[in-house]
């Protein structure tokens, strides 16, 4: 064990900052993270021990319990479930004789639920010791189960098991761009730094996270930042940690356009950098993404090699910058930018006060630019296509084009672009959704914190100025209950609380035993009554955007489909959980008390 422990901290160069890869491949050399590992590490990365046991403790993909060989996860998010996840699930744990959210007793297997695993254009899908295989079937999981009884290392499994489809069903600008590695870095230092600047202001560039926040002017407020001289280190992040439930548009951009992807944050890093200074990138993927962080290894070394990436990027004297991919585990807070940052930096992914924003104190407290996947593309095809071509696309204030995920009940999911603007209707239209004759019921746009349209609201636009969205574009036709999809988006946010603020804590557990509370026949009016005083103290006090949206989904639903929820109510009044009667009414029966449903008498209990 400690030969392993030290070729992996060797790697890293015993780095702190690399607390999270180290834990990571640590598990993955000893199936999981023993006390006597964690020992190690905090000893020779000089850390308390106590924060290695909380970074291994926070991250779901970590395991500090016990030795699993195989550690499978069921991705739960609703797509997976209207495709049938659940009965899957059972049937696997029914082949290799173990319970859900248990380990076998030889240390085998253990199989539970994860919360989205990015794969919900061709679900469902599982995790087995972090690699996906999507297109589950009951033949699938007996090949499965053979392999894992047959104790066969994940590694030599058939390829076809792990195949992930990129569906692109249709592509605009960016998706068909024919751009060649280098082709927007030769039009920056042709123009430089401030003319690059401007030409993405004069783009109208804005954020594809779902804020929207103008590029330019982040750029520059990381440009602008105060330092220590013009040698003031930068940092320029790209968020690749999609883990809202039905968006899926990274994995694909990462797949296709991984190019595109690192000349916007070369681009990026030519800007912030002030003259002379020092520039560095991360990419932060996320975990479920782990068989895609090889392919972008080998996309690194290749634009390394071509000298677009390095040292005196093109020839250009003290154009210097690299990119270092870090993996996440299994942590939905950590898409937002502080809590990634963090992450970045070994800790627990909780997110920080704000301000200071990143832009002055991200990253080690140093300058940080962080954009997502499909922010950076973009600005790389504004700097080599400009400005004016690319506000000729869109609307007047929603430039470009936007890249969706669609999934859920249509007959073709995956991956559509567009041009800003494009009608709800429209896209259903084109991905096999019936959006008249009350074929679809609803849609939920920019995943569970986003919001959910009924039937008369299909020709509202994909927007900043109508609906703004991450992404996510899942489809819901008359069949589905919209209370069970609130309920799972609810149990969802509880799941995934990072527990660090109280309000959220436990105020995702109480929406979440509400939800349940109804689904179960307990419910009255005086529930739905506290959900929206649930949402207001959320909104008031959570200290971020995770317990702010949390009742996002539950009201939506409320407000456009109450009758499912009113049908499930036993009575307009306040009713408890636990019905302390019908507890004890088996208990009457046996004991012959409950003679025509009379009660006990207070001498009696």
């Amino acid at each position: 064990m400690i030969h392993e422990l030290q070729s992996i901290l060797a790697r890293h160069h015993g780095d702190p900052t690399h607390l999270l890869q180290v834990l990571r491949e640590v598990q993955d050399a000893l199936t999981w993270i023993s006390p006597e590992s964690i020992d190690y590490v905090a000893d020779e990365l000089g850390l308390p021990r106590a924060r290695v046991e909380g970074v291994a403790g926070f991250y779901s993909f970590l395991h500090s319990d016990a030795p699993c060989r195989y550690r499978l996860l069921f991705s739960d998010n609703i797509t997976d479930r209207m495709l049938g996840n659940q009965e899957l699930l059972t049937y696997l744990c029914e082949k290799l004789w173990v319970e859900r959210g248990h380990r076998s007793e030889d240390g085998l297997v253990s199989v539970d639920t994860t919360s989205c695993t990015g794969m919900c254009d061709q679900g469902p899908a599982l995790l087995v010791n972090g690699w996906a295989i999507p297109r589950l079937s009951r033949e699938r999981l007996d090949r499965i189960a053979e392999l894992i009884l047959a104790q066969t290392p994940v590694e030599r499994w058939p390829r076809e098991l792990f195949a992930v489809e990129d569906n692109i069903r249709r592509a605009d600008i960016l998706l068909d761009n024919p751009m060649q590695p280098g082709d927007s870095l030769r039009a920056v230092l042709a123009d430089g730094r401030e003319a690059t600047l401007e030409e993405i202001r004069r783009s109208n560039l804005r954020g594809r996270g779902g804020a929207g926040f103008a590029t330019a002017l982040k750029w520059e407020a990381c440009r602008d930042a105060p330092g220590d001289g013009a040698n003031t280190q930068r940092y320029v992040v790209c968020n690749a940690d999609e883990g809202e439930p039905g968006t899926f548009k990274d994995r694909v951009l990462l797949t296709t356009q991984a190019d595109l992807l690192f000349e916007g944050m070369t681009v990026c890093a030519y800007v912030v950098g002030a003259s002379g200074g020092k520039t560095r990138g991360f990419l932060y993927l996320r975990g479920e993404y782990r068989y895609l962080l090889e392919p972008l290894n080998e996309v690194l070394a290749r634009r390394r090699a071509a000298n677009v990436l390095g040292r005196d990027i093109l020839g250009h004297t003290g154009f210097d910058f690299d990119i270092e991919i870090h993996l996440g585990a299994g942590a939905y807070v950590c898409g937002e930018e502080s809590a990634l940052i963090e992450s970045l930096e070994g800790k627990r992914g909780i997110p920080r006060n704000r301000p200071p924003f990143p832009v002055t104190h991200g990253y080690l407290q140093r300058p940080t630019t962080v954009n997502n996947v499909e922010t950076f593309c973009a600005a790389a095809l504004v700097t080599a296509g400009g400005a004016e071509w690319y506000r000729s696309v869109g609307t007047a204030k929603s430039a470009g084009s936007k890249v969706l995920s669609v999934s859920g009940d249509c007959a073709r999911p995956g991956i559509y672009e567009y041009p800003f603007g494009v009608t709800v209707r429209q896209v259903l239209e084109d991905c096999g959704a019936d959006p008249g004759n009350g074929g679809t019921l609803a849609v939920q746009i920019s995943g569970p914190s986003g919001v959910c349209i009924a039937a008369d609201e299909f020709d509202r636009r994909i927007a900043f100025e109508d609906i703004a969205t991450a992404g996510a574009f899942m489809v819901f036709d008359a069949s589905r209950d919209m209370f069970e999809v609130a309920r799972n988006f609810a149990h969802f946010f509880a799941h995934e609380s990072c527990g660090f603020c109280t309000p959220c804590r436990v105020g995702t557990a109480m929406l979440r035993s509400t939800m349940d509370k109804i689904a179960e026949g307990h419910g009255t009016l005086y529930d739905l009554a506290e959900i929206e005083k649930l949402d207001r103290v959320l909104n008031q006090s959570a200290h971020c955007g995770l317990g702010h949206s949390a009742c996002n989904p539950t009201l939506d639903t409320m407000k456009r489909f109450r009758p499912t929820y009113e049908r499930r109510l036993k009575s307009q009044d306040f009713e408890p959980a636990f019905d302390l009667d019908g507890a004890l009414a088996a208990a009457r029966r046996m004991t012959g008390r409950d003679d025509a449903g009379a009660h006990l008498s207070t001498e009696e209990a």
